[in-house]
């Protein structure tokens, strides 16, 4: 347990930057679970729209340290290439 008033702080500081990452990923998450979803149900427009409004929720998350830049770098494209796909499915 800390014992000097920094460190009791910086214990207090973690506790409520953990809880604001926590709400933050779970967020991030939220929006990734609907582009999920929207490609699973197969509507091209709907899928498109999910990752438009995701897209600036997993940048804001790299921005405050919550992801690593190039994890969703690769989530953004390999969603993308899905969804693009599947226009190609329903021509």
């Amino acid at each position: 347990m800390a014992n000097t008033p920094q460190s009791k702080k910086r214990a207090r500081q973690s506790e409520a930057r953990f809880a604001i990452n926590k709400a933050r990923r779970s967020r991030i998450r939220t929006f990734l679970r609907k582009v999920e979803e929207a490609i699973a149900s197969g509507d091209q427009a709907v899928a498109a729209e999910a990752l438009r409004t995701a897209q600036p929720e997993m940048a804001r998350g790299v921005t405050k340290g919550v992801l690593h830049k190039n994890t969703v770098a690769r989530k953004m494209s390999r969603l993308s290439s899905r969804v693009k796909a599947l226009s190609a499915t329903a021509a």
